[in-house]
């Protein structure tokens, strides 16, 4: 028994343990349809695309891990004032996509979050410009200039909103 104990106390045992230990940390497999967001000492060093990809150890770090995918999120329902004066209650679902890791992770703190606030602006400010019974007709048109409005502001984020659909007014 302790024949074992000064085998497993040799410095080659322990070399051999550093090295995988060295190894299983630098190694990073992406999966598909993922980015990870690598800092070094804090700071952005580089965007790790999907694959087999190596990092310095203990010095570099994966900060983030975003999803390319679409996502879908719920647009709670909110209350929005037509051309006409009226009021209505209105929910949707936004569907957007992660174009840029880096944008996504820097340029603002919480991407998902910030671009269902700027839905839900643009879909009331986009309900105020026209009347009760155009909303039900002009669905098509008012979901793709959210959709547009929406683009436009979340582009420096790294934010490609694909649709909006309005599920109730």
């Amino acid at each position: 028994m302790d024949m074992i104990f000064e085998y497993l106390l040799t410095p080659q045992v322990f070399i051999l343990v550093l090295v995988i230990v060295i190894l299983r940390s630098s190694i990073k497999f992406v999966p598909q349809n993922r980015a990870f967001i690598v800092e070094r000492f804090g700071k952005y060093q580089s965007t790790k695309e999907a694959g087999l990809n190596f990092i310095v150890p203990f010095i570099d770090k994966v900060a983030a891990d975003r999803s390319l995918k679409e996502q879908a999120v719920d647009v709670p329902s909110q209350s929005a004032i037509t051309k006409d004066n009226i009021s209505l209650s209105v929910d949707g679902v936004l569907y957007f996509r992660v174009l840029d890791p880096y944008k996504a992770t820097y340029g603002v703190e919480d991407y998902v979050f910030a671009v269902t606030q700027l839905a839900q602006t643009t879909m009331r400010s986009e309900l105020g410009k026209i009347e009760l019974d155009k909303t039900f007709e002009e669905r098509d048109t008012l979901n793709a200039r959210i959709v547009s409005q929406i683009n436009e502001a979340s582009s420096p984020w790294g934010i490609q909103v694909m649709r909006y659909e309005i599920v109730s007014p």
